[in-house]
């Protein structure tokens, strides 16, 4: 007999297999419409996302392509001013040569004037005086000292601005490479795609390498580089005008002086000629003088001699009469005739003799006055012998080299041209 056999689970009401499907049904139907929800949503944002990441890399393409031409106008303006101070560096090495060679050409003018003082020293006794030409060549020496200190100074500030003037170069010339550097590199960036072969994942690509700078920074950098450039050009062009002008004004000045101390020595000539003119005058005045009283000396000397005899006569006379016998030794008209005789005799020789002391005196005075001015003539014409040569060698400063022919080549020249000491004390003091 069979028996009833009824599995052992849990049973559920209709109503819960009703409510079971009706869940299942709605679970569904809720589950499709997420699907469906999610299928659009995910469309949209393949499509804005594609978008965005086509747009972004065109963006960014851009912003590179507008980086490049910031990046180029700049290199083009450090151009412009590397170029600018170049010109502006052989501008200014060239007003530094000028001047160099102003500063060589006053050591001629220094030579010539030392040489001056030099020869002047030659002078001898009393014409060796601190007259207007040695005080014209001791200002002249003052001048020209004070020409070379001013063109060395200037020569100086030249060089110190070339340094700078190349710093600033060379920092230009920095700027512009990393700047060429920087557009290979933003070229070769702007230039990759999605197909180019040598894209790839990197390492922390978002980093911020070290010793990054801001724009700001950078505009500022170039900017910087640029207007010091600029600045150290502008101050080149200044000193450059303050060269021309130095060595302008160190002529002027030297040439002033040199036409001073010209006119000086021709004055100073001229009056040594007067001189000498009056000392010849004087010589040949006192050479009469002494050939007329050395003929008066003789003739005095003669008249005495000739005083002799007569004198002898009335001595005689005088002498004989006195053997008259007794009573005829008489003191008579005669025997004092005699005597007057004697006594006019003696004082005629007296005034001979001292008349004749008196013409030897006048004529040892003439004879040492006549040394004397023999003795200025031959310094006064020594001394004018080297004014005239040093005025020769002064015609160095205005004549070339190459037609200077000196006119006195047989005066004999100093061995060394070292000044004494009173006149190295003298030009310590200028």
């Amino acid at each position: 007999m069979a028996t009833l056999s009824l599995k052992a689970a849990q049973r559920y009401s209709v109503p819960d297999w009703f409510s079971n499907n009706n869940q299942i049904s709605t679970n569904s139907e809720r589950q499709h419409y997420m699907s469906h929800q999610i299928r659009q949503e995910g469309r949209a944002l393949r499509n804005e996302t594609n978008n965005q990441t086509k747009w972004d890399q065109e963006d960014n393409s851009t912003r590179l392509a507008e980086r490049m031409d910031e990046v180029e106008r700049w290199k083009d303006v450090l151009e412009n001013t590397l170029c600018d101070i170049n010109v502006e560096i052989d501008a200014l090495t060239k007003s530094k040569e000028e001047a160099e060679r102003a500063l060589e050409a006053k050591n001629l003018n220094l030579d010539v004037v030392i040489e001056n003082l030099t020869l002047r020293e030659g002078r001898q006794d009393i014409d060796l005086v601190t007259d207007q030409v040695h005080e014209q060549l001791l200002k002249e020496v003052e001048v020209i000292e004070g020409s070379k200190k001013a063109l060395q100074q200037k020569i100086t500030e030249a060089f110190e601005q070339l340094c700078l003037l190349m710093e600033a170069r060379q920092q230009l010339v920095f700027d512009i490479s990393n700047k060429k550097e920087a557009l290979k590199i933003d070229e070769v960036a702007l230039s990759l795609n999605n197909n180019s072969p040598n894209i790839s994942f990197k390492p922390n690509p978002l980093r911020i390498p070290p010793g990054s700078t801001t724009k700001q920074q950078w505009d500022m950098f170039s900017r910087y580089n640029k207007d010091r450039a600029e600045a150290e050009m502008k101050a080149s062009t200044g000193l450059r005008e303050a060269i021309s002008a130095t060595i302008k004004n160190t002529d002027n000045e030297i040439e002033a002086q040199r036409v001073a101390t010209d006119f000086a020595f021709r004055k100073r000539i001229h009056e040594f000629e007067q001189a000498l003119n009056e000392l010849k005058w004087q010589e040949k005045n006192i050479l009469e003088d002494i050939t007329d009283l050395d003929e008066d000396i003789r003739r005095l000397e003669a008249d005495l001699r000739a005083k002799a005899a007569p004198l002898k006569v009335a001595h005689t006379r005088l002498e004989t009469r006195t053997y008259r016998p007794n009573v005829d030794l008489t003191r008579d008209e005669a025997q004092y005739g005699l005597v007057d005789e004697v006594h006019q005799l003696e004082g005629t020789i007296d005034a001979l003799k001292q008349k004749l002391a008196q013409s030897q005196d006048a004529l040892t005075s003439l004879q040492k006055q006549l040394a004397r001015i023999q003795e200025d003539i031959g310094f006064k014409t020594h001394s004018l012998c080297l004014d005239k040569h040093s005025m020769d060698v002064r015609a160095k400063l205005t004549t070339p080299p190459e037609k200077y022919v000196s006119k006195t080549d047989s005066f004999p020249r100093t061995p060394n041209r070292q000044l004494s000491e009173i006149k190295c004390r003298q030009l310590e003091l200028l």
